[in-house]
């Protein structure tokens, strides 16, 4: 890309706090495509006589901005394997996933060092680091990134020719349902998702990319785009501030928009209420949960009439799966939704097999034709393609769990429980870990929600199983619209009830409670974190 258009921007970080829309100002902190390819080989020089080389497990804790973009790409044209954790998955949790991807080296700002080294962070196997940013203090014990720069200038890089197969990261999960894993990504992994994604979305070169997820952002400039990095804190996207939002993509005229269901929530209902428009967007993606049919629609508003927001599926060990656009889901699918049949999020992408297998808590090691269920039956999905990921790294039975053994590679299990219809589309029914089982029956909770979801006072609903008695309960937990604070709680109760009496699937569920603010994940603020809720709901009854 920096052969074929070597003046665009690749990565622009967002001005804000000036009525001056002038391109100096706009375009004040940016690389082009050529910037990005000689700084990022500057660095790679650099690392490579500060001692990360080919195979580093290369620790990366910078915010995004210019120097994130160039590091990423110095430390893939090294063929050292990104370690990308979420600093907001919590302190705990960033020190387990550490500790388990045994990295050697460690790349951050001055905070994450300071946590590095407080709280003892791989002490046992990091032993070359580098601090990015100006901290005096620091930079006396740790090498700095200008000081990586400095040593590189006047070196020319060699690209080398990286075996597909090569490791080229280790991406963690959201951890929404436990401890998150770290997904081994090969270069062929990261290569079949641009191809599908370019070719799923009809992404052309010069188009320009809102960025609102860190790790997506980075496909942009790999499809020719601009990436606009937005001033928001990223581990927050439901808290965002729409009208920078809204000033980013119009300001810098993006034609693509990534963001999680809860910021295109929280931007549409402030764009909506300030009759704002989006007018060069010319597609809009969000992906993390399902995106709810009233969120879509409020969204909708803000872009042209024949702009679609697409909601591709899929999960760190394999992304996309699948897609479907707001069209579709407006016009057709939400009604099912609501009468409990799950969400649709669309057809298979043309480079993957999707198989619906018999739901079991078990290791599968090698596939068998007996495991796979008929159309319209509800089982657990089931990948195959370039793009689904082969391994955990150092979680050797996490892997045996979620894959599958063939004669020409192997099946991954995503956890989630689905059907595909007559057309061949997959309805997402929930996680297979959160289905709530009775003595009775089997709730799967993305069928149930939608049923009490359409209810107008109803933000979300959470199905969650409290074990009672001895026995396990489903109940149905509620967050109301923000406006519907004060409702009758009472009387709502009796309607929602009444609302679930009509369907199979809900008739038996007799507890409805109130929630102030479900617990979500870090990553999207979209996953919704119903483990939590079911030890909510049983301090709640008992």
């Amino acid at each position: 890309m920096a052969q074929q258009q070597p003046d665009t921007h690749a990565v622009v970080v967002q001005s804000t706090g000036t009525s001056d829309k002038s391109e100096s100002i706009l375009y004040k902190n940016s690389y082009t495509y050529q910037e990005l390819d000689e700084v990022s080989n500057l660095i790679a020089n650099g690392l490579k006589v500060h001692g990360i080389s080919k195979g580093t497990r290369t620790v990366l804790m910078v915010k995004p901005g210019l120097d994130f973009f160039a590091l990423v790409f110095a430390l893939f044209k090294l063929e050292a394997v990104l370690v990308a954790v979420d600093p907001g998955m919590g302190i705990k949790n960033l020190g387990k996933c550490l500790a388990e991807a045994e990295p050697e080296a460690f790349i951050g700002i001055s905070s994450a060092h300071i946590a590095r080294l407080t709280l003892g962070w791989s002490k046992k196997t990091i032993n070359k680091t580098v601090v990015v940013g100006n901290n005096p203090l620091l930079t006396r014990f740790i090498t700095s990134l200008e000081k990586i720069k400095a040593k590189a200038k006047g070196k020319k890089f060699s690209l080398n020719n990286t075996p597909a197969e090569d490791m080229a990261a280790v991406l963690f999960t959201s951890g929404s349902t436990g401890i998150p894993k770290g997904v081994v990504y090969t270069h062929a992994n990261f290569t079949a998702q641009h191809e599908a994604l370019k070719k799923l979305y009809d992404i052309q070169p010069g188009e320009r990319d809102l960025a609102t997820f860190p790790l997506f952002a980075l496909f942009a400039p790999a499809l020719g785009m601009t990436s606009v990095i937005p001033k928001m804190d990223f581990t927050r996207p439901g808290q965002v501030d729409p009208k920078i939002i809204i000033n980013a993509v119009n300001d810098y005229k993006c034609t693509t928009m990534f963001g999680s269901p809860a910021l295109l929530n929280r931007v549409g209902k402030w764009g909506g209420a300030n009759s704002s428009k989006l007018p060069t967007l010319k597609r809009v993606l969000s992906a993390g949960a399902p995106v709810s049919p009233s969120v879509l629609k409020r969204f909708k508003s803000l872009i042209n009439n024949e702009v679609q927001i697409f909601t591709p599926y899929g999960a760190t060990e394999s992304l996309p799966v699948s897609s479907i656009g707001s069209d579709e889901i407006l016009n057709e699918t939400a009604v099912a939704t609501i009468e409990g049949k799950g969400v649709c999020v669309g057809k298979a992408v043309s480079n993957l097999d999707i198989k619906i297998i018999k739901i079991t808590d078990d290791i599968i090691t090698n596939w068998n034709n007996d495991l796979e269920l008929p159309v319209n039956q509800i089982g657990e999905i089931c990948v195959k393609g370039p793009q689904v990921t082969q391994s955990y790294f150092n979680r050797d039975n996490a892997t045996r769990l979620a894959k599958i053994q063939t004669d020409d590679g192997f099946y991954h299990r995503m956890g989630d429980i689905a059907y595909l219809d007559d057309d061949g589309r997959v309805w997402f029914c929930g996680r297979k870990s959160q289905r709530v089982i009775t003595e009775t029956e089997t709730l799967y909770t993305i069928c149930c929600e939608g049923i009490f979801n359409k209810h107008e006072s109803v933000f979300r609903t959470a199905l969650v199983g409290a074990k009672l008695k001895d026995k396990i309960t489903p109940i149905i937990c509620v967050e109301l619209e923000p406006d519907q604070k004060s409702v009758n709680k009472n009387k709502l109760t009796e309607e929602l009830l009444e609302l679930g009496s009509h369907h199979s699937i809900t008739k038996n569920i007799k507890h409805i409670l109130f929630h102030s603010g479900f617990p979500v994940d870090i990553r999207h603020n979209a996953k919704i974190g119903r483990e939590k809720l079911a030890i909510w709901a049983v301090g709640k009854l008992t």
